[in-house]
């Protein structure tokens, strides 16, 4: 049997929340977490509405939990596998139901509506042989699907499939449904945040919570040069992402990237990602980020020559307003305000021309023409 076409149901309490769930975070997961720590970790996840749902509506069968058969805590128990928040909420309410002291929005919802006992007597489950078999339904659910999880979880759960289940990149494209690029980037960035967590000079919390940008920064030119990453290694060679002599470099990224306790981090924005790869691409602008104690991030992408294009846009806008303005000017010729105006544009003008003393002779030479 992999997976029983049939809906069976059971008490809530012989259901058990799973402690592999890669929701519950990389440093809360692992067979010996305790239900009642699983519970704490979950208690914020607006777990009361689907509670009112349930009062409501009741416990629908096509939302039936996928449960697998293991041993946990040293006895066979069915392990919810997926649908752990429906089954938080059902322990959370029966508990509430139960007259146990929990929070106060428990304790109203069942004395609007106190909840019937066959909510919780007849919970509605599937079956399936092994986690294996629910791979595909899950990494498709969670990673591409509409019910996605943080982008660090989605991570782990395909770094799972490939060192757990041995997959290759393509196959793991192909249970979740996603493209083979992104498959292996999730990997590699999260492998590179395994690699960062070993260092004690990053501060680990910061990158993870940012787990995103970590993931987009790893498409720069920039960021794979600086870090030595090879973008397309396989999974036996991406383990490691940095080679052991730019561990260096690695904290510098994170610390301009992500920060730190005491210092902030110079790219602010998460649109400003594929800037910091520019900056890491030109060698000025590395030794002024390396060099000093406060970077700026505006003088680091001056020095990479990120902010060109913005400057020939500035010179085309005025050229275009200035050809604007010629086309009436003659009309104002005696306008003391308009002299003022042209002076002001004549001395920069001629600032500007200095950079280029050869364009100055060309343009003397075309008028004379």
């Amino acid at each position: 049997m992999a997976v029983n076409n049939e809906i069976s149901y059971t008490s809530v309490d012989n259901l058990w929340l799973d402690p592999l769930n890669p929701r519950l975070g990389r440093g809360n997961t692992g067979p010996a977490v305790k239900q009642s720590t699983i519970m704490g970790l979950m208690r914020d996840w607006t777990l009361d509405e689907l509670a009112v749902s349930f009062i409501e509506s009741g416990f629908w069968p096509q939302e039936a939990l996928l449960v697998v058969r293991e041993k946990l805590y040293g006895k066979d128990v069915l392990v919810v596998v997926e649908g752990n928040r429906r089954l938080a909420a059902l322990k959370f309410l029966k508990r509430a139901a139960d007259g146990e002291k929990i929070d106060r929005r428990w304790k109203e919802i069942v004395e609007e509506i106190p909840p019937p006992a066959a909510l919780f007597d007849r919970v509605p489950y599937i079956e399936v042989s092994s986690r294996k078999d629910v791979e595909a339904f899950l990494g498709f659910r969670h990673v591409t699907g509409i019910k996605e999880w943080k982008p660090a979880e989605k991570a782990e759960y395909i770094a799972k499939l490939i060192e757990g289940s041995k997959l290759t990149y393509a196959q793991v494209m192909r249970k979740i449904g996603s493209k083979t690029p992104t498959v292996r980037q999730n990997y590699i960035s999260y492998r590179l945040l395994l690699q960062m967590e070993e260092q004690d000079t990053i501060s680990i919390e910061h990158v993870e919570e940012k787990f995103s940008v970590l993931f987009l920064s790893l498409r720069t030119e920039g960021v794979q040069k600086y870090l030595h990453i090879d973008i397309m290694a396989e999974p036996n060679d991406a383990r490691t992402p940095v080679p052991v002599e730019y561990l260096k470099q690695m904290s510098n990224f994170a610390l301009w990237l992500f920060g730190s306790e005491t210092r902030a981090p110079i790219v602010r924005d998460s649109r400003q990602v594929d800037q910091f790869g520019q900056i890491l691409l030109s060698t000025k602008a590395v030794e002024y980020l390396e060099k000093t104690s406060r970077p700026s991030f505006e003088t680091a992408f001056s020095l990479a020559g990120g902010d060109e294009p913005e400057i020939i846009r500035l010179v085309d806008e005025a050229a275009f307003n200035v050809a604007a303005a010629l086309s009436r000017a003659h009309r104002y010729a005696k306008s003391k305000k308009l002299r003022k105006a042209a002076a002001q544009l004549g001395q920069d003008t001629l600032q500007l021309l200095s950079l280029f003393p050869d364009l100055t002779e060309e343009l003397i030479a075309e008028k004379a023409k």
